[in-house]
């Protein structure tokens, strides 16, 4: 049964606001960074009893941040727009100090000091910004939805019976129940936009580089970053500070400009390609289809110019798959006997066959990804975004991998909207745009030529200011 949306929580309860209210709040003396830190930490606790988001909530160590940068606060000493702001990081991401056990019991958290903050949390730590934990993922971060041998299943904040999407499920589940405004999740075929879809938040993937990772996934430069917020205000400024440079990761792009400072330009004559099926090859919900047309002819009343336009690519997932299980099979290459049996069925098979690729294999897929990136750079030639659904269907239950009766083998069967823009390397957000008959969130998925990122932040956030993005909030229980 869905829950009814929370009526409890009103203007002056902090786990209610955007990240930029709180930092609006801390500045006018309305409330202090321990006094939000206290309240989130006990959001923290009910969101995860109710969705099991958390794989450790730092009580302690959130109250100490939080009483430093409430002296900083009224020092007027700010180290940065995010001092004393709560946020999340998704547990694949090293922080110094806390075991990163990455949903897998082959890790084993007293064989390292655990003493190094990957690119992203050092950029946190520096802002002041208060680490309340760590969030869920599938062991190493390998499906679209959130469950592993080592935490179990972690549930849609609307219907604990569904899924919160994955691989940054716990990520997506707190920010919607207010444990933290903003986290880090990661994103290697769908893993932060998948869980904001289903869970009702925004979430970003951004182009590649943009934040700088360490150490390199094992899935390789599938694989980004991404900040997952309330609404696109609060992840433009997030991601503002999580690209900052990092000489770890040679991969990285020189800082980009603030896409803060152009969130306000709206989408008027912008060029805005629809493409509710990518050329009929996608089966999309009625709910779904419905609640996404509505936002893009929201976008046309905001002044863009758009048409109903595919890109004409032909579904890539074979040259995905094998890039993505020869990632998984690298990254379990030196495991023994004992070890592979720890893992999740459907990682282990995901594995073997990953190590059947051959180089050829291999190179055959980039070739595919090469021709699918110059497509899409063609494309954006004569579009400025693209626009579909960020997936066709809306949660469904907790605990498997595919939907029961859909016919699909693994996760990528039901995520065609994702995984292209993760072999291009594009920046693509997803966006709330309503409801199914179920109360289940459904997403709209803004994609935009790579180093466009603040374009896409732009459009997503007309969508926010003009009300096409409300939906009713979960309720806790």
């Amino acid at each position: 049964m869905t829950p009814e949306p929370n009526t409890s929580t009103g203007p002056a309860d902090p786990t209610a606001m955007t990240a930029r209210r709180l930092v609006d709040g801390y500045e006018r003396g309305e409330f202090s960074p321990r006094e939000v830190v206290e309240a989130v930490l006990d959001r923290a606790a009910a969101a995860q009893q109710l969705t099991n988001a958390f794989v450790r909530i730092d009580g302690e160590g959130a109250l100490a941040q939080a009483e430093a940068a409430t002296e900083r606060r009224r020092r007027k000493e700010p180290l940065g727009p995010l001092d004393g702001v709560p946020v999340t990081v998704k547990d694949v991401l090293l922080q110094a100090g806390a075991p990163t056990l990455r949903g897998s019991r082959t890790v084993r958290p007293e064989a390292s000091a655990w003493d190094e903050d990957a690119p992203a949390v050092a950029r946190l730590r520096e802002q002041g910004a208060v680490l309340v934990g760590k969030t869920t993922t599938p062991e190493f971060g390998w499906k679209g939805v959130t469950d592993s041998p080592l935490s179990g299943i972690t549930r849609n904040p609307y219907d604990a019976s569904r899924t919160a999407g994955g691989s940054s499920g716990g990520s997506a589940a707190a920010i919607a129940l207010g444990a933290a405004p903003l986290s880090v999740g990661t994103d290697g075929g769908g893993s932060v936009r998948i869980p904001a879809a289903f869970c009702g938040v925004f979430g970003m993937k951004p182009t590649y580089g943009r934040i700088p990772l360490y150490p390199a996934s094992p899935f390789g430069t599938l694989s980004h970053a991404g900040p997952m917020a309330r609404d696109a205000a609060d992840a433009a400024l997030l991601l503002d500070v999580l690209g900052g440079p990092d000489w770890r990761d040679w991969s990285q792009l020189a800082p980009a400009p603030d896409t803060s400072a152009t969130l306000a330009d709206g989408v008027k004559g912008l060029r805005v390609a629809y493409s509710p099926s990518l050329g009929g090859q996608v089966a999309v919900a009625p709910a779904v289809a419905s609640a996404v047309r509505g936002a893009v002819e929201r976008l046309a009343e905001l002044g863009a110019y758009v048409e109903e336009a595919d890109p004409d690519i032909a579904d890539p997932v074979e040259a995905f798959h094998t890039l993505w299980f020869s990632g998984a099979a690298r990254l379990v290459q030196h495991f023994g006997r004992e070890q592979r049996q720890l893992l999740d069925p459907g990682l282990r098979q995901v594995c073997a066959q990953g190590a059947r690729a051959s180089a050829l294999d291999y190179l055959t897929a980039v070739d595919v990804r090469m021709a699918l990136g110059r497509r899409m750079g063609r494309f954006h030639t004569d579009y400025d975004l693209l626009v579909t659904p960020t997936l066709p269907i809306t949660a469904f239950e907790a605990g498997v991998e595919v939907p029961h009766g859909s016919g699909h083998r693994r996760w990528t069967g039901w995520t065609p909207f994702t995984y292209p823009f993760n072999l291009t390397q594009q920046p693509a957000a997803t966006v709330p745009c309503g409801v199914d008959e179920d109360g289940l969130p459904i997403g709209v998925q803004l994609i935009s030529a790579r180093h466009r990122d603040a374009l896409v932040l732009r459009t997503a956030h007309a969508l926010y200011e003009s009300g096409a993005a409300t939906i009713p909030p979960p309720r806790l229980p």
